[in-house]
């Protein structure tokens, strides 16, 4: 098994942009035309290649690469990542809540991280539980347009839930980037 310092050589798949990881024509996140029309279109824009990105990090590793953790004490891994990001979707639904609160998925704080395993049934697991809590937070969002509008107990502008999760999707591929340069060299963008 590798060991993240083991420091692989920088590679990509580009040829273009030879420090990206794929040339601006192969990237699925990129796309023709002009941006989204209004506030609200740019936000889901911005969320989805920030997931789509994340995936794009985890690609063509196996299991026991997923969960390699980071440097020491950090238990981060890219499996642990997909594991928090499906934990703080699911935690994001609570932030909607008046009452009943939606019980963590993976246990205490930092089970997400400390539980992430190589093992290929633990990382289908994790990937179908962030698509179900990515699409059950979407779908309870749709219901409130208006993004001024103040929801759940503590009263939390849609606006801001939006803006707070494209950080956390955005500051989690700055770390993917680096724990995926460290696993096999592939360099990010």
């Amino acid at each position: 098994m590798a060991r993240m310092s083991d420091r692989p050589e920088r590679w990509t798949q580009a040829t273009t942009y030879p420090d990206m990881w794929a040339d601006p024509d192969d990237d699925p996140r990129n796309s023709d035309g002009v941006s989204p029309d209004g506030e609200l279109a740019t936000l889901q824009d911005f969320l989805k290649s920030y997931r789509l990105t994340l995936r794009m990090k985890c690609e063509g590793l196996t299991p026991e690469q997923l969960a390699l953790r980071s440097v020491p004490p950090s238990t981060v891994s890219l499996l642990g990542l997909v594991r928090h990001l499906a934990e703080v979707e699911r935690d994001w639904r609570n932030w909607l809540r008046d009452g009943d609160q939606l019980p963590k998925l993976y246990g205490e704080r930092d089970a997400d991280f400390d539980g992430a395993v190589g093992e290929q049934a633990q990382v289908d697991a994790a990937y179908a539980d962030l698509a179900r809590e990515q699409a059950a937070l979407d779908a309870e969002l749709a219901q409130y347009p208006d993004l001024g509008e103040r929801l759940g107990m503590d009263g939390f502008a849609v606006r801001e839930l939006m803006v707070h999760r494209i950080e956390e999707y955005a500051r989690h591929c700055g770390q993917a980037d680096l724990l995926r340069e460290c696993i096999d060299g592939r360099v990010g963008q």
